[in-house]
């Protein structure tokens, strides 16, 4: 039995490998959430407008979702290992050479440009891949729990980094940025097989070992990604997923992520003030996430699509108006942050029972990119509404109508058993 092979606990090791995903999607959601925390700091030691800055978070966002796709076919022809080391290398470089940066255009390459390429290997079209290949049984609680490791991120970075900013400026945040997705990385090469079958186990819930498919080439991902795309397009369910996760990135991480410390501030929230916010909605996330994959094993997505986006709306149209004391902020924490993520798994699960297991993650991926278009268009956007009206109320305000219409459209996707246009897989 060869190296690879030697691993404890039989066929839930998978639960190990869900773990080092686990921690590798919370590291990128780290970085991506730290432009959100850089903002004041940076316009405090440069003088960069917000909009500079803002256009720097939107280019890294729209990137993280546009390599999803093609890493996510990369992760079929060239392996999820490979593709995940390369993407926690580049991560690391990239903000790591920020520390030299003088310039708006270097917070862009770095942060916008090169970040957004490795933190795009690390995206949840990545979380996808892993659960269809290493579960049969309890896909949705895994995605869900994969899911959570964004808020997580949140949970575990922006206090800490929202702290080393105010005390130390923008500096000490990227260089621990930078360290952890280094320190990511011989995690990933020891623990990280690439298939069940490797280890001579099959995937968790299964009975049988699968072998493994042929070895593809890394130039055949561009390739497969753009067919699976020409593919899906012709599926109105694909149009229909990419737009409600289009609405689900312009009102997280575009608006929420990248604006809400900066929205406090405004408010006069004290930086570290408005870091514990954010965290506190991560870690509700984490219940709402997880508690969003355990549903989606059971019900009708569509239905949770609804209910998530609708109360998300509401509830952003209903922030601007708040007192933003304790008590308010408290309870728009707890509600907002159990919805953050618990789009996911029924999306996830849409996708895959629309596509198939194995083009699955890949659609999602594209299906993600929309989220990242969103986010970006969010980022940017509301950062020029503030600069133009000196306030954020025009931005929330449309954000939560986009989730009345998102809500809407999530009851018109096609699933399994509605028609020819759907394909069935099993759920998990």
């Amino acid at each position: 039995m060869s190296i690879a092979q030697r691993r404890p606990f039989g066929q839930n090791y998978a639960w190990v490998v869900a773990a080092v995903t686990f921690l590798s999607l919370l590291a990128a959601a780290g970085l991506r959430s730290a432009p959100g925390v850089l903002l004041t700091p940076l316009h405090q030691a440069f003088g960069w407008e917000r909009g500079q800055l803002s256009a720097a978070a939107a280019i890294g966002i729209f990137l993280y979702g546009l390599v999803g796709p093609f890493a996510a076919a990369l992760m079929q022809t060239l392996g999820v290992k490979r593709t995940l080391l390369g993407g926690l290398v580049l991560m690391s470089v990239s903000t790591a050479l920020s520390l030299f940066m003088t310039a708006p255009w270097h917070y862009v390459l770095t942060w916008g440009v090169l970040s957004g390429f490795g933190s795009g290997a690390v995206a949840l079209a990545m979380g996808a891949t892993v659960v269809n290949r290493w579960f049969v049984a309890r896909r949705g609680l895994v995605m869900g729990l994969l899911s959570a490791s964004t808020a997580t991120g949140s949970l575990i970075f922006l206090p800490g980094m929202a702290a080393l900013a105010e005390t130390g400026g923008w500096r000490p945040v990227v260089i621990a940025v930078s360290v952890v997705a280094a320190l990511l990385v011989p995690l990933v090469f020891f623990l990280l097989p690439e298939r069940p079958s490797d280890i001579g186990q099959p995937a968790y819930g299964a009975t049988e070992v699968e072998p493994p498919p042929p070895s593809g080439r890394a130039r055949d991902a561009v390739a497969l990604a753009l067919s699976v795309l020409v593919k899906a397009g012709r599926n109105p369910a694909f149009w229909l997923l990419f737009a409600t996760f289009f609405v689900c990135g312009f009102t997280t991480n575009g608006l929420v992520g990248t604006h809400l410390i900066s929205f406090c501030g405004d408010k006069g929230l004290l930086l570290v003030q408005a870091g514990a916010l954010l965290a506190a909605m991560g870690a509700f996330d984490i219940v709402g996430t997880t508690a969003s994959g355990w549903l989606t094993d059971r019900y009708d997505p569509r239905k949770l699509l609804f209910i998530y986006y609708a109360l998300r709306g509401l509830s952003l149209m209903a922030l601007p108006f708040l007192s933003f004391d304790v008590v308010s902020l408290s309870i728009f924490a707890v509600f907002y942050g159990l919805d953050w993520l618990a789009t996911v798994p029924p999306t996830v699960r849409l996708a895959t029972e629309n596509f198939g297991e194995r083009e699955g993650p890949i659609v999602f991926g594209w299906v993600a990119f929309g989220h990242q278009v969103g986010a970006a268009t969010a980022a940017f956007g509301a950062g020029v509404l503030r600069d133009i009206q000196g306030n954020y109320l025009g931005a929330f305000v449309i954000a939560g109508c986009l989730g009345i219409v998102a809500a809407c459209a999530a009851l018109m996707i096609r699933r399994e058993g509605d028609g020819p246009a759907a394909t069935p897989v099993p759920a998990g």
